[in-house]
Order: C-alpha cells, then structure tokens, then sequence
C-alpha cells in the first residue's frame, strides 16, 4: 500500500495494519502529528515504512517514487529513472502516462482522496507487474 501523504491523524492506520500488508507512507502539507507518526511506524516495523517528504523505493522489480506535490511528481516523472510516481495533493484522482526525456513513458497517478475531501472518496488499485491501474471508489 502507498499513501501519498495527508495522513493528519496516523491512528486511522490501525484500521489497515491488521490486515498484514506493507504500507510505505509520506507525510504532504498536512502532516498532522508527525510525532506519532514515526512512533506508530517503528511499533509495527516491517509493515509501516514512514520516510518523511518524499520515498524512492523499489518494489515488485519497479522503480517508485512518492511525494505529496504534484508539481514535484511530474517533474520527478520527467527524468525517465522512475516506472511509476505517485503523488496526493490534487483530491482528484489522476492516471495519467508523460513521456520523459528518454523518450519513453512514465507513469503518474494521484489516488483521489479516501476522505472525500473536495471530491468524491476514491482509491487507486494496481498490479505493479503490468503496471495496471484502476480508479476505484470507496465503499460506503
């Protein structure tokens, strides 16, 4: 799972932690209580990866990198270093390719908001193998 930041009260990950799956995590401009938030992510360890602004990582044999600002994600998309962005911000969910300075595409995709703020409550759901993505609504 990635959350592409706003997580203003980290004790809402109590509702997903149990479900075993890794979740990697950045904080975007409302960063809520940071405090607990590094301290609920070392509680639970392998499973809560916490890294502050913005994360480059790898998973499933892809290239990630995570940052709440989409300015930031689309410029980070450019470089051609990265299979997928993904970014928050926007409250609008956002699948989108651009093409990068390698001539080859990037992938860049903004989940929506799970919240419901300024937009209808929505999810991003894929297969990091063949970088299918979908727009999912949350159940109510």
């Amino acid at each position: 799972m990635l959350h592409c930041g706003d997580l203003v009260a980290p004790s809402t990950l109590h509702a997903i932690v149990g479900l075993g799956l890794p979740i990697h995590l950045i904080h975007g401009n409302n960063t809520g209580d940071l405090f607990y938030l590094c301290r609920f992510a070392q509680e639970y360890g392998s499973r809560v990866q916490y890294y502050g602004q913005d994360a480059s990582l790898d998973l499933a044999q892809r290239r990630i990198f995570m940052v709440h600002y989409p300015h930031y994600a689309k410029a980070m998309a450019l470089t051609g270093q990265y299979d997928l962005v993904c970014n928050g911000h926007e409250h609008r969910a956002v699948i989108e390719r651009i093409r990068n300075i390698k001539g080859e595409e990037t992938l860049r995709i903004d989940p929506g908001t799970v919240a419901g703020v300024s937009g209808p409550p929505t999810y991003v759901l894929g297969d990091l193998q063949t970088l299918e993505f979908a727009i999912r609504p949350v159940p109510s």
